[in-house]
Parts: C-alpha cells; structure tokens; sequence
C-alpha cells in the first residue's frame, strides 16, 4: 500500500474554520483511499501565530479539531520576523517528516511562510480558500495570498471569481478546483450549537437588536485620529441600539496605548469571544460592521446586513450576491442609519456556500493522491 503523508498547517484564528472541515473530511475518505491502495498520514500542525486561549485553544474546542501534533510556538512579531520564525521552524519539520504534500488555509503569515518552505524543499502544496483578491498591495494578507498561490500545485476556490483572478495571473487552469466556501462547512457543522450558546442572553440583548463589531486591521486601530472617530461613532450609535464589540487583542492595545478604553451604556466592550457566540451574533444582529474578511461571509450566509469597513473587499461576491456593502469610517453613522431604514434580512447565499466544500476539496485532492500511488 502506498502511503502519502500529509501535513496541515493552521496558524491563527482565521484558519481554524478552514482545517477543521477538510480533516474531519479525510478521515471520512480513508477507507475509501485504503480500498484504493493509498494509506494516509495526516499531521495538524500548529505554527503559534495566535496562542492565546481566545484566539486558538477556545477554537479547537469549538470546532473539534483534535490537539495539533506540531506546535511550532512562534508567537508574535512584526511580519517580517514572524514570518522568519515560521519558516525556520516549518522547514526543520518538513526535513524531519518528508511530507507529500503540505496543505494550507487561508492569508495569514502563517500559509505564505509555509508555502516558501514548501516551494523551496520541492514539497507539493495545496492552497484553501485560493484566489482571493482585493488588489490592494497595502494589505499584508493580499500579498500572502499572491505569493502562496504563485507556488501552489492544487488551488481550491470558493467562488467563480477567485478562478478568473487565478487565470488571470497566469494559473494553469488545470490546477484550480472551485470547491465552495470551506468555512461555511464550519457555520453549518455548528449552528445547532451556536444557537444555544447562550451569549445573548448573558449580554441581555435581543436578536435583531443589536450591532454587533469587529475590528482589529491596522489602518482602523493604528492610528488615534481613525480610532477615536470609530469609538465615537460607536458611542453615538449605541444610543439608538446596543453595541457589542468584542476586541481582539491588537485593537485593545492600542486602545489603552491611546486612553480610549472607555464604553457606555449601550456599548459592550467584551474580551474576544469564541467562534460559536461569534456565530450566535452575527445570525441575530440587526447590522455587522467588521473589517473581518471571515464575518463578511458568515453575515453573507445568514442574509445579515453588514459593513465592511474597509476601502475594498477580497470577498466581492459578498457585495453582488450577498449582504455585504462597504463603508467608511465618516459614513459610518449614515450607513448605519441606512441599514436600518432597509430590510432585516439582504441578499442570497452565493453558489456551492452549502456545508459541503470540504467534501468537494477532499475528493479533488484524494483524485490527485491516487493518481500518484
């Protein structure tokens, strides 16, 4: 029997959505490639580049995602450092493991680091959630994405558009597989449980009710001038309707570095939170404002309106399908306003958004797998 060894990497809160989903697939397959002759050998591996417990521990929980193999424990740093670290150590684990092939999720630091490694050892990679693009150079995470894909071997798409970038940068049709939303899996996998979770009613809040906020990107929360114009719209708002914003831990830093941390009385300042209460609200808040790429599309699927505060979106179809529109920290009050003049409930779900992506990408890799045994 011929055994193929597969190493997947998770690196931060965004990229637990996106594994959990193609592990439980594989093993699901793994009698099926057994009757085909393939024995595989998966590895989770965990690079650090979130490790406290509300952004990583709190999540493999959630999710069911079994304790990762590796951990590689790099913590934090500038990109440039960060990155360095992930690929020293990623490099010494694929030189003592010999992987087959190396599968990564995502924008993070951690997938493009990863991908390098791979791209120099000869190792083959697969790329989750390929082809996403905002065409804006300024964006750390749009220039993991370009590089990672340049060096991907199999491109896993979640929407149309993703395979026409790929195609468009000079990506061999052949490698790009559209398999759906992979992080939708997740959503579906655990509503059941989101729902019962209970967060609303520790907050007191009824369902749509509230805004519910999410904000850690540096061209929001790195300057004081853009940060207190964001608290004090959030402030204003809060007048009108509860406002609950739970804050990552960038965002909390800088709002203690800039005396800003104060809320009021319709303004929730929460520690992060969990991916099930984070599901709980984004179903049943009246509006989302993030610069989250991951809540545009779980606000997408739930036909929740949300604003993306942001200048341009990776995630376009959740604008011309879904319920995403874009704004701007001085419009934040009149979209807002907006929003609620409109409809509870916006948009459609876009195609192949419907729990079962992780299938589709794991019958498209275990193809690939057997086509080399």
């Amino acid at each position: 029997m011929k055994k193929i060894k597969i190493i997947v990497v998770a690196g931060a809160r965004p990229n637990f959505m996106k594994v959990a989903p193609f592990m439980k697939q594989i093993e699901h397959s793994r009698m099926n490639m057994a009757l085909a002759g393939v024995d595989i050998v998966d590895l989770l591996v965990h690079t650090g580049q979130h490790y406290d417990e509300n952004m990583s521990d709190v999540f493999f929980r959630e999710l069911g995602l079994r304790k990762p193999d590796i951990n590689l424990g790099v913590g934090s740093g500038s990109h440039a450092v960060q990155t360095a670290k992930i690929m020293m150590a990623f490099e010494e684990v694929s030189v003592r493991e010999k992987p087959d092939w190396v599968v990564v999720a995502g924008d993070v630091n951690s997938t493009m680091a990863c991908a390098i490694v791979c791209a120099k050892m000869g190792i083959r990679l697969a790329h989750i959630e390929a082809g996403l693009r905002s065409f804006d150079r300024t964006m750390p995470e749009e220039i993991n994405r370009v590089v990672t894909d340049a060096l991907a071997d199999l491109l896993f798409t979640p929407s149309r558009d993703a395979d026409n970038n790929l195609i468009k940068e000079g990506i061999a049709p052949v490698k790009i597989k559209l398999v759906g939303n992979i992080m939708i899996d997740s959503l579906v996998a655990n509503l059941a449980k989101a729902r019962s979770c209970g967060i609303l009613t520790d907050l007191d809040i009824r369902p749509g009710n509230f805004l519910y906020v999410t904000l850690h990107r540096p061209a929001n929360v790195d300057r004081k001038e853009s940060l207190s114009m964001i608290l004090e719209g959030l402030k204003t708002i809060s007048h009108r309707l509860p406002v609950v914003f739970p804050i990552h831990p960038r965002t909390r830093k800088m709002l203690e570095e800039f005396g800003l941390m104060s809320g009021s009385g319709g303004l929730y300042l929460l520690d992060p939170i969990g991916y099930l209460p984070s599901l709980a609200l984004t179903e049943n808040a009246r509006i989302v404002l993030t610069d989250s790429g991951g809540l545009q599309e779980e606000a997408t699927y739930f036909r929740t309106p949300c604003l993306t505060l942001r200048p341009n979106t990776e995630r376009p179809v959740t604008i011309t399908l879904g319920s995403n529109r874009l704004t701007r920290i001085e419009t934040i009050l009149a979209d807002v306003e907006a929003a609620l003049a409109g409809p509870e409930r916006i948009g459609e779900t876009p195609p192949l958004w419907d729990g079962h992506a992780a299938e589709r990408t794991v019958n498209c890799m275990l193809a690939t797998l057997a086509g080399q045994a």
